[in-house]
């Protein structure tokens, strides 16, 4: 919805063609958290809480479309004739990506052949529960048993550290190893096909591409993206905070994060604003930003059991 917004307002669709990727990242990232839809607690069901995910939601996905515009920019304009930490981190940022895709074409592929093994584990509850891996296991619970019936199955080799302490924790690292595995071969394949860096590959197709003109949509994907992530992130998850925990703030680990991302776009914003960081720096900036999301919404889970557990 946000990129067709900007097509219609551009005309540009090799902004839609960059946005099927971070589309693909989401799907991804969706694919870890199991499918059995479970009720939250009584306290949690409130109008607050799908008015503060949505917007939510909506915020960064147009801070998403910010990302994806800095990127092109990127690709279009940096020295690819030869080596230099510009075209080092650029590659760097089109390998996650490249990982991502990989990952949901995995899960697709084991997904159409029903997939599963289960283990009994401790969850972070200190509860005795079973996990079910819908990928082969590299790496199972801590002080897990494999319960599946067909032993013949692959792996474990080894077990999630002890302070992975985020919900199914050993099911989303295991997906983790997983696209970074996945992730590796097609981007070698990729490179092995193109003899060169894939964003050298990709810059010839982006000649006739404005810098000036993607420079532009990114600035003005964060000005719009910006306030709907504070309304969302940040005002509307207070205010959810009291009526579900009779406070507005607690210092949890994904509010801290969503406080983090809030200033570092604001920093961003001051910067382009008062000290003139265009072009390139600020396409920088925006590749960061979207990294401290992703930080937010795959680590914080994986490693931490807060308050926002249940998601």
């Amino acid at each position: 919805m946000r990129f067709l917004i900007l097509y219609l307002i551009y005309k540009k669709p090799v902004l839609g063609i960059f946005s099927m990727p971070v589309g693909i990242v989401i799907i991804a990232y969706a694919s870890v958290f199991p499918r059995e839809v479970t009720p939250l607690i009584p306290a949690l069901q409130t109008y607050w809480l799908h008015i503060h995910v949505i917007t939510t939601a909506i915020g960064q996905g147009i801070l998403g479309v910010g990302f994806i515009a800095g990127l092109i920019y990127l690709i279009r304009v940096v020295d690819q004739s030869k080596r230099s930490k510009q075209t080092f981190w650029l590659e760097a940022v089109i390998y996650s990506v490249t990982c991502a895709v990989a990952i949901a074409i995995t899960v697709g592929v084991f997904s159409l052949i029903n997939y599963s093994v289960t283990f009994n584990w401790i969850n972070e509850w200190e509860v005795e529960a079973q996990l079910e891996y819908e990928l082969p296991a590299i790496v199972g619970p801590y002080e897990g048993e494999l319960i599946t019936a067909d032993q013949n199955r692959f792996g474990p080799l080894f077990e999630t550290p002890g302070w992975m302490n985020g919900v199914e924790s050993p099911r989303k690292f295991n997906t983790f190893l997983w696209s970074i595995l996945s992730g590796s071969i097609l981007y070698l394949l990729l490179r092995f096909i193109l003899r060169r860096r894939i964003a050298a590959a990709i810059q010839p197709i982006l000649k006739n591409v404005s810098p000036q003109l993607f420079d532009e949509v990114s600035y003005r994907s964060i000005i719009i993206g910006f306030p709907v992530f504070t309304l969302g992130g940040l005002i509307f998850a207070m205010i959810w905070a009291q009526i579900a925990w009779t406070r507005f703030w607690g210092w949890d680990p994904k509010e801290v994060w969503a406080l983090i991302t809030f200033l570092f776009y604001a920093a961003y914003l001051h910067l382009r604003l008062s000290r003139g960081w265009h072009g390139e720096k600020s396409a920088w900036l925006l590749v960061i930003g979207f990294g401290i999301i992703m930080f937010n919404l795959l680590f914080i889970n994986l490693v931490i059991a807060g308050l926002h557990s249940y998601a």
